[in-house]
Parts: structure tokens; C-alpha cells; sequence
């Protein structure tokens, strides 16, 4: 398998990997809203609108690279 038929397997799971992390960083931001630091949650919901941002466009990319030729 050439080293270019890699690319598309490392972005899926890289974007796997990513989502992933992103579900348990809002699960630990419920979890310290919960407990009263409204404004830590605040800032880290602010942080995570980067992947939300970026979350279609790695989506269509994939789709694209990995769209049987």
C-alpha cells in the first residue's frame, strides 16, 4: 500500500481521535458546571467552538479522499 493511500485512514481516525476528546472534555465541563465554576465552563465552551468550526470541513475532506476514484 503507497505511503498517499495512508492519508485518508490517519485523517479518519485523527478525526475520531479528536471528537473523542472532545466528548469527554464537555462531559468533565457538565460535570465542573454542576458544581458551581459556571465560568470555567463558560471559557472551556468557548475553547471547543474551534472543533465545532472545523468539525464539516474535515467531514467533507474525508468524504473526498475517501470517494472511490
Amino acid at each position: 500500500m503507497p505511503n498517499s493511500d495512508l492519508l485518508p485512514s490517519l485523517l479518519f481516525k485523527l478525526n475520531e481521535n479528536q471528537l473523542a476528546l472532545e466528548a469527554a472534555i464537555m462531559e468533565l465541563t457538565l460535570w465542573v458546571e454542576q458544581r458551581g465554576s459556571a465560568s470555567v465552563g463558560e471559557s472551556v465552551r468557548e475553547s471547543l467552538t474551534a472543533l465545532d468550526r472545523n468539525e464539516e470541513f474535515i467531514r467533507i475532506t474525508l468524504a473526498v479522499l475517501m470517494a472511490p476514484e
